[in-house]
């Protein structure tokens, strides 16, 4: 599979590596028609509000949802999973309203607060970076994962947001969840 990353600023460049594991190709997405090669897309962590400012400054917006409309699947991380929510405060801002979840922005804490932990269910490492906190979950969304009780990987139809950094672990769990495995003995 050829896994876009969406390149406009961010950590993208660490997604290459899980997607290589698991056998996919991976490319840099920085203009509307890069859209168009992609069988999956990764939105990655950064800043949401930069993220959005040059989606729409490089008119990418209509290709990127048009990517999702057409089931391709698409895994957005931290920032990137700011930028599918329905609803975002703390504080507000514009999204592309592709997943039925509500966010606080930086609810985890500020950049020095960043740390690691694991999933309740003890299986999945997780790296919180100045991460939004998942605070309402809409009913067609399924939870994947959590932490102290609270929904931190969530997938919606072919749209699977992670409040965490899962391209920062080792662990190949989430990217193999959304975009599966291109060998057999992986």
């Amino acid at each position: 599979m050829r896994v876009g990353l969406l390149a406009l600023q961010g950590a993208f460049a660490a997604h290459a590596r899980p997607l290589a594991a698991l056998g996919h190709d991976s490319f840099e997405v920085r203009s509307a028609a890069d859209f168009s090669a992609a069988e999956g897309l990764v939105l990655p962590g950064g800043e949401s509000s930069v993220h959005l400012t040059l989606i729409a400054r490089f008119g990418l917006e209509a290709s990127l949802l048009d990517l999702v409309r057409a089931g391709k699947p698409v895994l957005a991380v931290c920032a990137g999973l700011i930028l599918v929510a329905l609803e975002v405060t703390s504080p507000s801002q514009a999204s592309l309203g592709l997943l039925d979840v509500s966010l606080a922005r930086n609810a985890y804490g500020r950049q020095r607060h960043s740390f690691e932990a694991t999933s309740d269910d003890g299986k999945l490492p997780l790296v919180f970076i100045r991460a939004p906190r998942i605070a309402r979950v809409g009913r067609d969304v399924e939870v994947l994962a959590t932490y102290r009780s609270e929904p931190v990987l969530v997938r919606q139809a072919n749209v699977t947001g992670a409040a965490f950094h899962p391209e920062l672990t080792a662990s190949l769990w989430v990217h193999r969840a959304v975009f599966g495995c291109n060998a057999a003995d992986r």
